[in-house]
C-alpha cells in the first residue's frame, strides 16, 4: 500500500486519511460552542471498504482526538466508532463531554442546512 497520510481539513470540518493523495476515509465533525467551552461533535467516521481491516480508522481517530484535545476543544462523541474507540482509550476522558440533547439538536440542524454554493455570474 502507498504511504498513508492523515490530515485535518478544517474547511470541510473533517480529518482525512489519504493514500496516494486520494481521500479514502474521514472523521467528520461539527464545531459547537455552548458558551462554556468550544467543542467538536464527531458524528461520522468511515474508511473505504477496500482499505478496511488495516487499522486506519483507529489511526484516524487517534490523530483527530489528539489534535482536538491539543486545541483545547472538548470531544463530543456521537459517531458509534468514536464512542467505542473512547471506551478503549481512557486517556481522552478528561477531554470528552457527554452528548446532550442540545448537541443532537444542533447537529441535526447543522446537517440539514444546504451547503452554500459559489455565487454564479449573471
Amino acid at each position: 500500500m502507498s504511504e498513508v497520510t492523515i490530515r485535518h481539513n478544517p474547511d470541510r470540518e473533517r480529518f482525512e486519511v489519504l493514500v496516494a493523495g486520494n481521500v479514502i476515509g474521514q472523521a467528520a465533525y461539527k464545531g459547537y460552542d455552548d458558551g462554556d467551552s468550544p467543542q467538536r461533535i464527531f458524528y461520522h467516521t468511515v474508511i473505504n471498504e477496500e482499505y478496511g481491516g488495516q487499522g486506519l480508522a483507529g489511526k484516524l481517530a487517534t490523530v483527530a482526538l489528539d489534535e482536538t484535545a491539543a486545541a483545547g476543544l472538548a470531544i463530543v462523541p456521537v459517531c458509534p466508532f468514536i464512542k467505542k474507540f473512547l471506551t478503549k482509550h481512557p486517556e481522552y476522558a478528561g477531554s470528552t463531554t457527554a452528548t446532550t440533547p442540545a448537541h443532537l439538536e444542533f447537529l441535526s440542524a447543522a446537517l440539514a442546512r444546504p451547503k452554500s454554493s459559489a455565487p454564479t455570474a449573471s
